[in-house]
């Protein structure tokens, strides 16, 4: 009976979450979910609403009022890491994609990368024991970063090629060795010595209307640019080409999306920029809290995503930006050749991931602990580092054993969760058809 129970309650939790998407996009569902149902951790990954619907009705008894309500990422997990070339031109390795992002207890992120390492350590088939002190590790080090923010004024840390190692140095090697050139080779085409996107599978051309629309978003979002990002060439913003765009993550199917290509630093054609325009969903956590003073502050959920964005990273992509399609919001930032994800294929054994976790754990605090009084947004307008070390005063031991705990122990539900989850999508109760 339990175990029917939780099948409905999974069906019905996806249900609320993505019908919309579902009706409006069917067939990119049924891929989301195909991709879903490959392991468990893909599962995961794509069921944020879920984790929320269970995380948020625990108590907790490591947050207070303050550190219950700071800027968090959301959907922390172990794949959500990896490389961008910042506004300072340097390349840095951190925390990406933010489109869960909203105000939370600082533990939601924490527990949802400590379930995340566990059902890799699981999937990797490493003792207990060692998926116990990779945890603990991780949580160490995002305690000791929090530390290291309280004693300097300094919020500035980030991990780049001059002081990481490991996987996460090549990761930023490989981005090193990318060009923006390879990139527009693979999307464009040259006619009459003027670019285009190419035509394949992946785009659509748009008519006459719908073209309208996205040209005039575009110029709205150009608004959106802060004047310290801006570029100060004319030439840099000149739209060239617009198409429709599919094919995005487990995390965007159903959204609707266009790329566009603006002229870059010069008409040369070798630094033309490919942008995203894509519709920003509702964060999985707002469903499940209490979010009406939060929702007030935001235009709409592009806004959201890039307030949140700016909030967490301190030198955000310079072409990030919001605008709206009929009144929705939707996020633009620049598509970056120099985007190389963490890949998790290669580590195999706890040594190698040891201390990819440890700067892991750097790089949560840092996103963390940076969107606070010190960045633009007022919405927390306290010291997050304080907040987080005041809560857990006298209680670390106590909190790395409980997070450890719960990590491993809701890895356990998640496999069970996947096989509930696969059987209903074969049997058509998941809102697509599996065929």
């Amino acid at each position: 009976m339990a175990r029917r129970r939780r099948r409905d309650q999974i069906v019905e939790v996806l249900g609320d979450a993505f019908a919309p998407l579902m009706r409006a996009d069917p067939k990119a569902f049924r891929a989301k979910y195909r991709k879903m149902a490959a392991d468990p951790h893909a599962f995961y990954r794509g069921s944020a609403c879920l984790y929320y619907a269970d995380v948020t009705v625990e108590d907790d008894p490591f947050t207070d009022e303050r550190s219950g309500r700071i800027w968090i990422h959301g959907d922390l997990h172990v794949e959500n890491f990896g490389t961008y070339l910042n506004s300072d031109g340097r390349l840095v390795f951190d925390v990406n994609d933010f489109d869960e992002a909203y105000l939370g207890r600082f533990t939601w992120d924490l527990q949802r990368f400590a379930a995340s390492l566990a059902l890799v350590g699981w999937q990797k088939a490493l003792p207990e024991d060692d998926v116990r002190r990779l945890i603990g590790r991780f949580v160490r080090a995002y305690l000791s970063q929090v530390d290291q923010y309280r004693a300097t004024e300094d919020d500035d840390f980030a991990l780049h090629l001059d002081n990481s190692s490991g996987p996460i140095h090549q990761a930023l090697r490989s981005a090193r060795l990318r060009r923006r050139a390879d990139l527009l080779d693979g999307v464009t085409t040259v006619r009459d010595g003027v670019r285009r996107f190419a035509d394949d599978d992946s785009v659509r051309r748009l008519g006459r209307s719908e073209r309208a629309k996205v040209v005039k978003a575009f110029e709205g979002y150009l608004d959106t640019i802060p004047d310290d990002k801006r570029f100060d060439r004319e030439l840099f913003y000149d739209l060239r080409d617009v198409v429709g765009k599919t094919g995005f993550g487990i995390g965007s199917a159903g959204l609707p999306a266009f790329n566009l290509l603006v002229e870059g630093y010069s008409q040369a054609l070798d630094n033309d920029v490919v942008l995203s325009m894509k519709q920003a969903n509702v964060p999985a956590v707002s469903r499940f809290v209490d979010s009406d003073d939060v929702e007030a502050y935001f235009e709409s959920e592009g806004h959201r995503t890039v307030v949140s964005q700016r909030a967490l990273q301190v030198h955000t992509d310079p072409l990030l930006g919001h605008t709206t399609i009929d009144g929705v919001g939707f996020v633009v930032a620049e598509v970056s050749p120099y985007e190389v994800d963490l890949d998790w294929s290669g580590l195999t054994e706890p040594d190698d991931i040891r201390a990819v976790v440890d700067l892991l754990g750097r790089a949560t605090a840092k996103i963390h602990c940076a969107s606070d009084e010190d960045s633009e947004q007022d919405l927390v307008d306290f010291q997050v580092e304080d907040a987080i070390a005041s809560s857990l005063e006298g209680r670390r031991r106590e909190f790395t054993s409980w997070l450890t705990d719960w990590g491993l122990a809701y890895s356990d539900r998640v496999r069970e969760d996947h096989a509930h989850f696969v059987a209903a999508f074969r049997e058509g109760d998941v809102g697509v058809s599996a065929t």
